[in-house]
């Protein structure tokens, strides 16, 4: 056992695994079981090859926060399947998966995985929260880029990242992060939010690109320091370059809280030991007999007992 914490971004995986897997994976009634199934083997695969110690899966308790909404109000704002006064939206999500969340949800309690979400905040947050609070070592498994600004090899905080299924994961550390983006992992969060991200409605700096984001980050060090820059007659900034950051100074100012997860959410007390056997055996028979989870779930809990 490496004594690392393991934080499962639980919604990317489950995505990924409901896309991954053909929806002919059924339960004996024919309901789609595709995501239960697929997550479970992602969860037995990431057990095997990296040995955690601890494990949190973590939940989005509202994937649309509307503290995030009132700072910027085109956030996520595109996958809004219906909206809800006084409660999170509905966020668009195929059919057939919806179902399969309250299956994955009840497997993973009688199995025993620590399973955290907490209302009016992302699992991003959460996976923030467990990372500040960590004292040792930490793998947060995502196909989600913007947890990249968590990575810290000082303190062991690294991003795997499924680039196919599981099986062959991208272990982001900040040499990899200064590869391909010229950052390191707070640097990220400033290079994300000056270039936007269509995917979660995050407009950025029209004009600056991933590019010229990574360039002025280089050398200005960090978001302060480019608009620090802006108001320098002397810094070396192309007018067009000054002309677009004044004018996206609204936008700069309020995207860094979007951006940039929490590390301060109130986290329920969770033993977060990796469980050796189920918590709930009895409840586990019922729901792989009623699901049909048959091999996946055998696997893992033979991987979680050796």
């Amino acid at each position: 056992m490496t004594g690392r914490l393991m934080l499962l971004d639980t919604a990317s995986l489950y995505f990924r695994a409901y896309f991954g897997v053909p929806d002919s994976v059924r339960a004996p009634d024919g309901t789609p079981v595709n995501a239960v199934r697929g997550l479970l083997d992602f969860i037995d695969r990431l057990v095997q090859d990296h040995r955690p110690a601890k494990l949190v899966a973590c939940m989005d308790a509202d994937w649309r926060p509307q503290w995030r909404v009132d700072l910027i109000p085109t956030y996520k704002a595109h996958r809004v399947a219906e909206e809800h006064e006084g409660a999170p939206d509905t966020e668009e999500v195929p059919d057939t998966l919806t179902p399969q969340v309250p299956v994955i949800e009840a497997v993973l309690d009688a199995v025993g995985i620590a399973r955290v979400g907490v209302a009016d905040y992302e699992a991003d947050d959460v996976i923030g929260t467990f990372t500040a609070r960590a004292d040792g070592p930490v793998d947060i498994v995502t196909g989600d880029r913007d947890l990249y600004q968590l990575v810290d090899d000082a303190r062991g905080i690294r991003v795997l990242y499924p680039l196919k299924g599981v099986g062959t994961l991208q272990l982001t550390d900040e040499a990899v992060l200064r590869e391909k983006y010229g950052v390191d992992g707070p640097g990220y969060a400033d290079l994300a939010l000056l270039r936007g991200d269509p995917s979660d409605g995050l407009p950025g700096v029209p004009g600056i690109g991933e590019k010229t984001a990574a360039k002025l980050l280089a050398e200005f060090g960090d978001l302060a320091g480019i608009m620090a820059a802006v108001d320098d007659p002397k810094a070396k900034l192309t007018p067009s370059q000054r002309k677009r950051l004044t004018e996206a100074r609204p936008y700069v100012a309020v995207a860094p809280k979007v951006v940039r997860v929490a590390d301060d959410v109130p986290l329920p007390d969770v033993d977060t030991t990796l469980p050796r056997t189920p918590r709930d055996p009895a409840g586990l028979e019922a729901l792989a007999a009623r699901w049909g989870l048959g091999g996946s779930l055998q696997r893992l809990l033979t991987t979680l007992g050796e």
